[in-house]
């Protein structure tokens, strides 16, 4: 869930839970309260409403009453000439906060109160409008009040008037409960939704935001060995996802620049040690010059072919260091062009096969594919893979009768070249690992067997930057094969 969502539902529990929260427990409260006035005042169908509006509910404390006293006046209007009656009368209502006054004419026949001039003086006069129905008066005195009153005539002919005279004051304690209630259960639903939103809050982006910084304090002390777990499919969830691929990223990093210091290491450990074989070759031949040990013609031409030798060993090994350099920093440089597979393989065999005859190999050639047949290639970076691949199977010729075949095969889309030799072979367990930088399946290091160890892993970089592949086959004491493939050239028509 995004943050925007979140905060738009948050709004909208700040907003709405606690308005309905507030709703429903007011209306249980207001239930509550009209139970409770049914249960005390004896009133019939009582509602909220009534409750929270203090005349309509004063009127209803007093309605059984005003209806006897209807009723009398109905059947027995000489009953509330008696004393006696009035009496009990007002009894029944000093119970519900209210009391009865009985006028004859204009005069005060019955007062059930106490201290209440100001309000009989304020009574409504006798034949108001509405009094025959019971209509309410509510006067506004230093006692607020309501009256009921209902006019009658005694057997005699004479005017009369009964009220019954309620106080507000007697529904101050349950609209103080009703309040009070009111108020504290809008307290506890605030504090509720309040907490709700903490929680959903603290668990949705707090707690993310504090794994975040527990790994970016590891980070800042160097270790990378933890995991970011992501939860959420938020804006944070995200973050953690960037975040744990970052310290991935840096983890990789620092792996591969350790294992690079290695690599370099190892490099100018095999440099060191392959340089150190021909130096001492060359000193040694020159020395023999100088010291006149080579006292012949013949001699001193041998050596100097020594020496000559060593110094195209020490040559190769310093252009290899150079093209791994390049490597190292893609930025080998290329010159691709179309070139004619038929010519351009021609020429190479002609080239190595006057090495191969001067070091008592065969070599066979074999073209396959149709004369016109052309790749997109860089021609000199392909002649340096043909020829680190020979110069590998002339290094591991161990046969009385050696020979090399080079094959070209058209294989759909690819020109596939095979340069198959009968030298010692490798190991299968080694042939996983032959392209792999500085990895050596002869761990003797002699002048016949020495080298960079980055020869083939250059091989496969060049192929691999043509679009190629390149892989093995070899079987000990028989000989290797190594085939690579190169994409042909084909022209699109513009209408394709």
């Amino acid at each position: 869930m995004k943050i925007k969502t979140k905060l738009i539902i948050s709004f909208c529990i700040i907003i709405f839970v606690p308005v309905l929260l507030a709703a429903a427990t007011l209306i249980g409260f207001c239930n509550f309260q009209v139970h409770a006035i049914e249960q005390t005042y004896g009133i019939k169908n009582a509602d909220a409403y009534s409750v929270l509006y203090s005349v309509k509910l004063l009127n209803k404390y007093t309605v059984a009453d005003f209806e006897d006293i209807q009723e009398a006046i109905r059947m027995e209007p000489a009953k509330l000439a008696e004393q006696s009656y009035l009496m009990e009368l007002n009894e029944d209502l000093s119970q519900k906060y209210s009391y009865l006054i009985v006028r004859k004419g204009k005069k005060v026949f019955f007062n059930g109160g106490t201290n209440n001039q100001e309000i009989i003086a304020s009574l409504p006069a006798f034949g108001t409008t509405g009094a025959a129905n019971g209509t309410e008066t509510y006067i506004d005195s230093d006692h607020e009040i309501l009256v009921k009153q209902v006019d009658f005539k005694f057997s005699s002919g004479e005017k009369a008037t009964a009220f019954i005279v309620t106080s507000f004051n007697g529904t101050v304690s349950e609209m103080r409960q009703l309040i009070l209630g009111g108020s504290i259960s809008i307290v506890c639903i605030l504090l509720l939704t309040a907490l709700m939103m903490i929680i959903w809050i603290y668990r949705s982006m707090i707690t993310p935001i504090r794994k975040l910084q527990v790994a970016a304090e590891n980070i800042k002390e160097g270790n990378l060995d933890f995991s970011v777990e992501v939860s959420g499919e938020d804006e944070i969830g995200e973050l953690c996802v960037t975040f744990e691929e970052m310290r991935q990223r840096l983890k990789d990093n620092a792996e591969e620049k350790l294992s690079n210091e290695k690599e370099n290491k190892a490099l100018i450990s095999n440099i060191a040690h392959d340089l150190k074989t021909p130096i001492t070759a060359v000193k040694g031949y020159a020395e023999g010059i100088i010291d006149g040990v080579a006292n012949t013609p013949e001699k001193v031409d041998k050596y100097v072919r020594t020496i000559y030798n060593k110094a195209n060993e020490m040559d190769t090994l310093i252009n290899e260091l150079t093209l791994y350099s390049k490597i190292d920093t893609n930025r080998i440089p290329y010159n691709f062009a179309k070139i004619h597979i038929s010519e351009y393989f021609k020429d190479c065999i002609e080239e190595i096969g006057l090495d191969l005859e001067a070091k008592g190999i065969g070599l066979s050639y074999y073209n396959y594919a149709a004369p016109d047949t052309l790749i997109i290639a860089d021609a000199e970076q392909l002649r340096r893979v043909i020829n680190n691949i020979i110069g590998n199977s002339i290094k591991y010729m161990n046969k009385t009768e050696k020979f090399i075949n080079i094959r070209i095969k058209d294989v759909g889309d690819f020109i596939q070249v095979e340069i198959e030799d009968n030298g010692r072979g490798i190991a299968q367990k080694d042939l996983p690992y032959i392209f792999d930088r500085f990895y050596r399946t002869d761990a003797s290091r002699n002048s016949a067997t020495g080298g960079s160890g980055i020869g083939l892993s250059i091989v496969k970089k060049i192929i691999e930057d043509h679009g190629g592949k390149i892989w093995a086959t070899s079987k000990e004491d028989s000989g290797t094969t190594m085939y690579f493939v190169i994409r042909k050239y084909q022209e699109v028509k513009a209408n394709e």
